[in-house]
């Protein structure tokens, strides 16, 4: 599991788009967003690498963190 800052992340439209993207790539994939914090966890068979690209493709810059 690695938590991702992600400072544009402000709505249920950016979460919906954070997990539609993601699991079209992990379908096992488990997210939990907290929007106030502006974080999002993920718990993924995909390296943290491939995640943040994923989340800024989609237009969320992020930083990971443990």
């Amino acid at each position: 599991m690695t938590t991702f800052n992600v400072p544009d992340m402000s709505c249920g439209h950016c979460t919906a788009a954070i997990e539609k993207a993601t699991l079209a790539q992990d379908k096992t994939a488990v997210l939990t967003f907290d929007l106030a914090g502006r974080k999002v966890e993920i718990t993924s068979t995909l390296d943290d690498a491939q995640i943040a690209g994923i989340l800024t493709a989609e237009g969320y810059p992020n930083t990971p963190s443990r």
